[in-house]
């Protein structure tokens, strides 16, 4: 009997946003792969077909550790048994995390035990998308175009729930219970790869500076050759893919982006969740969409106004692209679970009568629970829209749904004009 064949990778994502750039990131490489947005069924599997890489789409940068841990075990348990090679924990670019929700250390101590090898590699930064780390300090591109240091970043110093007040990678983990983190700083990679010597000894968790693209192919050789010693748990944004596509031999395929088919058979759904300003100014910028306000603490409140909302975005999408854009609260945010929640309950209602050529969210906890909402199983890559935010298809038994395509994106990322570019690309 034929046996198997196993993924090389599998990952999971903190939140739905940073998952599908992944996704491209892997799939632009070569590699068969497919998001599922739960741990996927037997039958799923299968409708997939063979793939190189599996991807779960996941909250937990959303989630207390007791829950984390619980989610994680299982996520762990179930993708050691598919005998995948490297497990890649898919963390925020900016590491935006707590020890009292989103911890990448209770996810870390819930995925190691399943994944003996003796390294696990934490990238600290992704120079595609703005991020980069130098002797363990991680540095990240502004709305400005500026680089600042993350506890000095315009947003992330300031987020509402995960405030980066730490720029040491190591002490913000260490916070977290990822204790003894070794340092492989980016003067190692001066030679265009990284020697076993340079690991430091007895450290199992060791972080990689990131300040060049150049340096991910030199630790992508590195971990496969590590490899050798079994199943590798590693953690970092897209550039933990980026390097192990590198360190396989695997280069970009630049796919043409298809035709937009939403101009035939539909009008593009906008839901904006993310009060950062970088996506406000791209709400600023937006052209040809019917802007409805969403008043978020009212959406929690008064159990007439999402219907109303509804029926509203239903008409004005009978006549074109519709824009959906939470209000900026006039004190403390309402809980932004419970918002990003009830967005999502809001465009299923909308969703489940009209039809579609393409939805755009943005907002990493808003796609999180907005696609979760959807009778959706999976994301496959369809081609590029812009760094960080692909154009992606959807997989559903609903056939009204299946084949909807779908542009998610985090709060930080994307230019000025991307809303204009999402509905066109």
């Amino acid at each position: 009997m034929t046996a198997k064949p196993m993924p090389l990778y599998g990952w999971y994502g903190d939140d739905f946003t940073g998952s599908t750039d992944t996704l491209a990131t892997l799939a632009e490489r070569g590699f068969r792969a497919l998001l599922f947005l739960r741990q996927p069924s037997e039958a799923q599997l299968a409708a997939a077909g063979p793939l190189d890489a599996i991807g779960i789409a996941g909250a937990s940068r959303a989630m207390a550790p007791e829950a984390i841990t619980a989610e994680l075990t299982e996520i762990g348990r179930f993708f050691a048994g598919r005998g995948v090679g490297l497990m890649h924990y898919k963390c925020c670019s900016t590491f935006d995390s707590a020890p009292h929700i989103g911890s990448i250390g209770a996810a870390v101590a819930a995925l190691k035990p399943f994944f003996p090898n003796p390294l696990m590699p934490i990238l600290g930064g992704q120079p595609n998308l703005g991020r980069f780390c130098l002797f363990g300090n991680l540095f990240a591109a502004g709305g400005d175009g500026a680089i600042h240091r993350i506890d000095r970043h315009p947003t992330m110093s300031l987020h509402p729930v995960t405030p980066m007040a730490e720029a040491d990678l190591r002490r913000h983990l260490a916070a977290q219970g990822l204790a003894d983190i070794g340092l492989v700083d980016y003067r190692a990679y001066a030679g265009g790869s990284v020697a076993q010597a340079a690991l430091p000894n007895g450290n199992a968790a060791v972080l990689f500076d990131v300040a060049a693209e150049a340096d991910l192919a030199a630790i992508g050789a590195l971990l496969a050759t590590s490899s050798e010693s079994g199943p590798m748990l590693a953690v970092g944004a897209s550039s933990v893919a980026r390097a192990f596509a590198a360190g396989h031999d695997k280069v970009v395929i630049l796919p043409r982006a298809p035709e937009a088919k939403h101009r035939g058979t539909g009008a593009v759904l906008a839901l904006v969740g993310s009060l950062s300003p970088v996506t406000r100014a791209q709400v600023e910028a937006a052209r040809g969409y019917a802007m409805l306000s969403v008043d978020a603490a009212r959406l929690l409140a008064d159990e007439k106004y999402g219907p109303e909302l509804r029926n509203t975005a239903l008409s004005r999408l009978a006549q074109g692209d519709v824009m959906l854009v939470t209000e900026q609260p006039e004190g403390a945010p309402a809980a932004s679970g419970a918002v990003a929640e009830a967005t999502g309950a809001l465009l299923a209602s909308i969703i489940a009568e009209a039809r579609l050529g393409r939805l755009v969210v943005a907002g990493g906890d808003t796609s999180t629970m907005a696609i979760r909402a959807l009778p959706l199983w999976g994301l496959s890559y369809l081609g590029p829209c812009v760094p960080g935010a692909p154009l992606c298809r959807a997989h559903s038994d609903d056939p009204r749904l299946d084949g909807l395509e779908i542009v998610l994106k985090g709060g930080q990322m994307g230019p000025p004009g991307f809303f204009n570019d999402a509905a066109r690309a």
